[in-house]
């Protein structure tokens, strides 16, 4: 857990970038995390020197050679600040962006090759390395509390419907999968990688067998290169010194991977159109669609092994929706999968991103049918205000949730009027696919007793004197 201390310098320097021209806050923290990625480059750097004196050897292609020492953060942070600025500028960014990606093969160098420098000055510039140096870079939860604050105050939403999700329904979502080390976890839409981190915690919590060298557990595709530093760093930071990150448009012919992944924990971009020639042909066999909400999940039933599950977050009209299309991707997730579970999310959630109404699907792919009853949940409090302020609130039904989730065998009596109950596959089937839990929830209205007319007629006379002799009153002190 991170300090109030570090926290009010993150805001005191947020406003600095801010004053100093840069208010896109992906901008701010892409910009602090090339500084923390040189600082991680040379404290690796200092352990593998100390390993090479105890056994008497020189560090095999380290990455500052003696000709460029001098770009060593421990050497770096210590010059003045307009010295600083212009050895970052003229080679230290360069290092980074030309030279680094050739010899290191780590994702993060991977990404930096249309990477631009964006601090104006030199004072900035120093503030940032400053604070920088402050985080205690060998305590992974600080490194990761701290990131994840940073993160927290992306507060715009992106061009295509991407949008960051909050911290606690990934973490709701992760505890609802249970990962485990052995698993191969990717999500194909991963922005700041905010469900492989969550990941990574859990897994250092829950599973004994977990090392946090197991990089070939967490997978993660984005085609914005900007996300892909940002989640890379966001993993760096949980301790996952090489993820497998990269650049890739997962919808397209581009992207063949099927049958690999155990879990796929995914918030898709909502609002999308592609054309037909942008995505994979086999992905249309599926559902013929240009939305990239529907084509999201066809991708992930192909990627997933049999026997993979995903927990994905998908708009209200996914559940619903009367297009051939809609209906499609549900008849496949309900006859030829097994559709385990659908919790609808009040539309609160995302502010103040957007004002959507989202839920959340649980599925396993079988290939073969499995599915006998599917388990709905009507969240209604998320332990947050559902205004754009988001302010905590007590009552999260999150805790709740998941106790459920673990239990459905003791849910199968639930009445339609509670909160969570189960639902036949033919009574779905007879709906035509349709998931929206309003479909099968049953509301009990509360008979309330009204006066009679003449009662309430009397009542009106007597508020009716009452307020004339007040104004004769009035009129008399005049």
């Amino acid at each position: 857990m991170i300090t109030g201390d570090i926290k009010s310098k993150i805001d005191k320097l947020w406003e600095t970038f801010w004053t100093g021209g840069i208010s896109n806050p992906l901008t701010v923290i892409e910009q602090i995390s090339y500084l923390l990625f040189i600082k991680r480059l040379d404290d690796n750097q200092l352990l593998e020197e100390k390993k090479a004196q105890r056994l008497g050897k020189p560090v095999e292609n380290p990455t500052f050679p003696e000709d460029k020492k001098h770009l060593r953060w421990s050497r770096f942070r210590d010059n003045e600040p307009q010295v600083m600025f212009d050895l970052f500028q003229k080679e230290l960014f360069p290092f980074l962006k030309e030279e680094l990606p050739k010899s290191k093969t780590s994702t993060f160098a991977r990404t930096m090759s249309d990477a631009n420098f964006l601090i104006p000055k030199a004072s900035l510039l120093a503030q940032a390395v400053d604070m920088v140096e402050q985080i205690p870079m060998t305590d992974r939860d600080t490194k990761g509390d701290v990131y994840e604050y940073m993160l927290g105050k992306i507060s715009t939403a992106g061009t295509n419907g991407q949008f960051r999700t909050p911290r606690h329904i990934i973490k709701m979502m992760v505890a609802l999968m249970k990962p485990t080390s052995a698993m191969k976890i990717c999500d194909p839409a991963c922005g700041t990688a905010g469900f492989l981190a969550a990941s990574c915690e859990y897994l250092i919590e829950n599973d004994p067998e977990y090392r946090t060298d197991m990089e070939n557990i967490f997978h993660g595709f984005d085609f914005d290169s900007t996300m892909l530093r940002i989640g890379s760093m966001n993993m760096m930071m949980h301790g996952v010194e090489n993820p497998n990150i990269k650049y890739q448009d997962s919808l397209s012919d581009k992207n063949v991977e099927a049958e690999v992944y155990d879990l796929v924990l995914a918030n898709p971009p909502f609002k999308g159109s592609l054309a037909y020639d942008e995505v994979a042909s086999d992905l249309l066999v599926t559902v013929k669609t240009k939305k990239t909400e529907l084509l999201f999940l066809a991708l992930m039933l192909r990627m997933l092994k049999f026997g993979g599950r995903a927990a994905v977050i998908v708009p209200d009209g996914v559940l619903f929706g009367s297009s051939t299309a809609h209906k499609n991707i549900r008849k496949e997730l309900v006859e030829n999968n097994f559709l385990e579970a659908v919790i609808s999310m009040p539309s609160g959630v995302f502010k103040p991103y957007a004002g959507v109404s989202t839920a959340i699907l649980v599925f396993t792919k079988t290939g073969s049918g499995g599915t006998e009853n599917v388990w709905f949940y009507d969240m209604k409090n998320d332990g947050f205000s559902l205004d754009d302020k988001r302010t905590p609130v007590e009552g999260s039904d999150i805790p709740d949730i998941i106790k459920r989730f673990h239990n459905q065998s003791g849910e199968a009596d639930n009445k339609r009027t509670e909160q969570s109950f189960t639902v036949p596959k033919h009574e779905i089937v007879d709906n035509d696919y349709d998931l929206s839990i309003n479909r099968y929830k049953e509301i009990v209205y509360e008979e309330v007793e009204y006066d009679e007319p003449k009662v309430i007629v009397e009542r009106i006379k007597e508020l009716e004197s009452e307020i004339q002799q007040g104004i004769t009153a009035l009129e008399g002190m005049i």
